[in-house]
């Protein structure tokens, strides 16, 4: 090939990155390298130290990028560094409102005092039940009791006495019987049975029936004031045993309020409790309306349930500001819970069912969630940017959420808010809420940008190789061998698809090492090796090869219709990439062109039928201006041409196949043919220069792999962008090719370049005088552009 001399191929150097394997090597044996828990992100780190740093409202952190760069390991190791400096924030309680019980009351403690407070509650409740009932079996309290009965009872003695006396003087006497007073005549000195006193004559008993209803009259006069006496009894005996159960309470509550004169809130609820308590005293232990006397047990239950206070947060005295990730950030979730039950057919709750969400559990600390998470959750993001702005967390459940609309429920105390937001969050997430909610710029002022890829310098490579050989520890083997380690770094630079910058996706590099480790252990090797790497990498390929094998195959057995020798006019194997699943691969595509006199333009077949996706359009698109620009400056452009990929079924994007479309269009103008034994992929402008396209590595592996199936023949190769030439990181068996001299690699800067090689001519520069050199392709190019246009235009050629 004649031509191809004058492009020199891409020498095997140059195919793949160098590694410095006694720099790997020396990492290896620095022990400081295993603290590595990170690689790169310099940027990141900086706006991370800036976001934890500053104090101001407002500024909390949406951390932006890709799962699997490290995001969470970065945030959590510089989070873990700033909390650490903080001291630990107060413990908060709900106690129940024993003035309004619907608005349970919050209560704030010292760190770790919480817990100290329900044990003195609990203390109390002991004391309590030790007290009662024998502060009520004492002899001072019986005596007392005692007197009151006594005193209404000589009222009442007094005043039944009289009517007695009348009626004795009567012949009558005065039965009191269940409470019930009775009258009854008295005959033979004995009160007179039902027998005897129907015996009597009738004026007799009408004497004792008046006589009985004057009495009856007179004892109701007695005892008008029988009510007033009992309500005076009852509330002097009511008055006695609340200050019996005062007595008994009031020195158990005052312990407790020596226990805590510097907290104001504490005291204002034993105020409440000084007064609430002995009524409860009295209430369980001395009620006799009571259905059934409850045992000890059911007392403790009772007061419990009552008194002792529901720790909402608690924290260790020196364990610093909390950080709280939540993976699943409902409403609930994040805010908090009041829990129901069913009571006799009701549903029931109380400030002892009120339930802690992640923004009280992180509250004096950091709050971590999932941004894209949360934002499709009801009601969420509204609270929490309202609670972030007020400073103040407010348990106000949304009714429809729980399902019980007409529900009763508590309005617990709201909550003062001083937490640090951390989002984590796409690209795409970022910039809507930005476009589309004003008081997010407002609220999340700090942003916190992951890189897709990392410079391999010596400092980022230094951290990867500590990173990863602390994971293969992690995992139970000694160490990683220097060339396992190069292989790592490789793959990592095939993934960024860099020759000098790493993959930020070291979570792809460390799943890598997972399954490498399964090998080495089968092996019974505990030092991982390079041969545990490929083997890796060959079965991860054939786990997850079906379609890339079966596309192959079709090729194989002349299904799909690719050559990759000889030459054909209008034809070029354009080269792709797809990804299915967590699968790339690159495979070969015959791109076709026809051309004839007319005035369609350059049609895109892919376009009319609506497979070709925009940007792909746009590529084609953009050679109808490299036509007008190269050749036809002195004449109208006028052709008719199609474009198609030839036995492609799907959407197409991307405009790395409007150079070899570009290649295709001409030779089928020219009537010259292409080289079928080189493929080429690459982009382009309407001034003819080539641009990088991606997946260049995925895409040369796809037709060698065909070539190599078929026998490479040393013709054989690939035509690529001259900006790609960064982006090489190939596999062996290609570099092993280039090597012999079996197959190769072509960079080209300009359309002129890829018509060369393509086509074994001279693509031919323009004179000063504005001609193209005779029987070159773009002399050629022109003079059939000219012909098309007389022909078009009613001329002759």
């Amino acid at each position: 090939m004649p031509i191809a001399k004058t492009i020199p191929a891409i020498p095997e150097g140059e195919l793949a990155p160098t590694l410095d394997c006694n720099f790997i090597e020396q990492t290896l044996n620095d022990a400081a390298s295993l603290e590595a828990s990170f690689v790169g992100q310099e940027r990141a780190q900086e706006a991370m130290t800036f976001g934890l740093g500053i104090t101001a409202p407002g500024y909390n952190l949406y951390v932006m990028g890709e799962p699997a760069t490290g995001r969470f390991s970065l945030i959590k190791s510089h989070i873990e560094r700033a909390a650490a400096k903080l001291s630990s924030p107060d413990d908060w309680c709900y106690i129940a409102n024993l003035e309004e019980e619907r608005e349970p009351l919050l209560l704030k403690l010292p760190a770790s005092q919480a817990r100290k407070f329900q044990k003195a509650m609990k203390d109390l409740i002991n004391d309590v039940l030790a007290t009662f009932p024998a502060a009520f079996d004492t002899p001072g309290y019986q005596r007392k009791k005692a007197a009151i009965n006594r005193a209404y009872q000589q009222k009442y003695d007094e005043a039944v006495d009289g009517v007695e006396r009348y009626a004795n003087a009567n012949q009558l006497v005065m039965q009191e019987q269940s409470g019930t007073i009775s009258f009854v005549p008295v005959i033979d000195d004995a009160p007179a049975t039902e027998t005897q006193f129907a015996q009597l004559d009738t004026s007799r008993r009408q004497y004792f029936f008046e006589l009985i209803d004057e009495l009856e009259n007179r004892l109701s006069e007695s005892l008008l004031s029988l009510p007033v006496w009992r309500r005076e009894n009852a509330e002097q005996l009511r008055t006695l045993n609340r200050q019996t159960a005062e007595g008994g309470v009031k020195p158990l509550i005052k312990a407790l309020e020596h226990a805590y004169t510097d907290n104001l809130g504490v005291l204002k609820y034993l105020r409440q409790l000084r007064a609430h308590l002995p009524n409860t005293v009295v209430e369980l232990w001395l009620d006799e309306q009571r259905e059934e006397k409850s045992d000890d047990a059911e007392k403790r239950g009772y007061l419990e349930e009552l008194y002792l206070p529901n720790i909402l947060v608690s924290h260790q005295y020196d364990a610093g500001a909390p950080i709280i990730y939540e993976s699943n950030p409902t409403w609930q979730n994040l805010f908090g819970r009041i829990e129901y039950q069913n009571m006799h057919g009701g549903v029931y709750t109380d400030y002892r069912m009120i339930r802690p969400g992640a923004l009280h559990k992180a509250n004096g600390g950091y709050l971590l969630l999932d941004a894209d998470q949360m934002v499709e959750q009801p009601y969420v993001w509204e609270t929490l940017k309202r609670a972030i702005k007020s400073g103040i967390l407010k348990m106000d459940l949304p009714q429809q959420e729980v399902g019980m609309v007409n529900a009763i429920t508590l309005n617990p105390q709201p909550m003062t808010l001083d937490v640090k937001v951390i989002l984590l969050g796409s690209r795409d997430l970022y910039y809507m809420l930005q476009d589309y909610d004003d008081e997010f710029d407002e609220l999340f002022r700090v942003l916190v940008d992951f890189d897709l890829e990392i410079p391999a310098k010596d400092t980022n490579l230094y951290s990867f190789i500590g990173r990863v050989n602390k994971h293969v520890q992690l995992q139970g083997l000694d160490k990683v061998a220097a060339c396992a380690m190069g292989r790592l770094i490789h793959q990592s630079l095939r993934m960024a698809e860099h020759k000098h910058k790493l993959s930020a996706h070291i979570a792809e590099i460390l799943e890598l090492v997972n399954e490498a480790v399964y090998f080495c252990n089968k092996a019974g090797h505990k030092v991982l090796l390079e041969q545990h790497i490929e083997t890796a990498l060959h079965a991860k390929k054939r786990r997850t090869g079906r379609v890339s094998q079966t596309l192959l195959d079709d090729i194989k057995e002349g299904h799909v219709l690719i050559a990759t020798e000889g030459k054909a006019a209008g034809t070029v194997n354009g080269l792709t990439v797809l990804e299915i699943g967590d699968t790339t691969f690159g495979t070969p595509a015959r791109i076709t062109s026809t051309v004839y006199a007319g005035a369609n333009g350059v049609v895109d077949i892919e376009r009319e039928v609506e497979l070709g996706q925009p940007i792909h359009s746009k590529g084609v698109m953009l050679l109808t201006g490299y036509l007008g620009n190269k050749y036809a400056q002195h004449f109208p452009l006028t052709l008719s041409a199609n474009i198609a990929l030839e036995q492609s079924y799907g959407h197409i994007d991307g405009d790395s196949a409007s150079l070899g479309e570009l290649v295709a269009l001409i030779s089928a103008l020219t009537e010259i043919p292409a080289l079928q034994s080189l493929a080429i992929t690459g982009s382009i402008n309407q001034y003819g220069e080539v641009q990088a396209v991606g997946g260049v590595n995925e895409k040369i592996e796809g037709f060698f792999d065909l070539c190599q199936h078929r026998g490479l023949t040393g013709e054989q190769g690939v035509v690529i962008p001259y900006s790609n030439k960064v982006n090489l990181v190939l596999d062996n068996a290609v570099i092993d090719a280039v090597s012999r001299g079996q197959f190769h690699i072509y960079p080209v800067k300009t359309v002129d370049e890829a018509l060369s090689l393509l086509m074994q001519q001279e693509a031919g520069a323009l004179s000063s005088r504005g001609r193209y050199p005779k029987n070159t392709i773009n002399y050629q190019a022109v003079n059939r552009l000219y012909n098309i246009a007389l022909i078009v235009n009613g001329g002759e050629e």
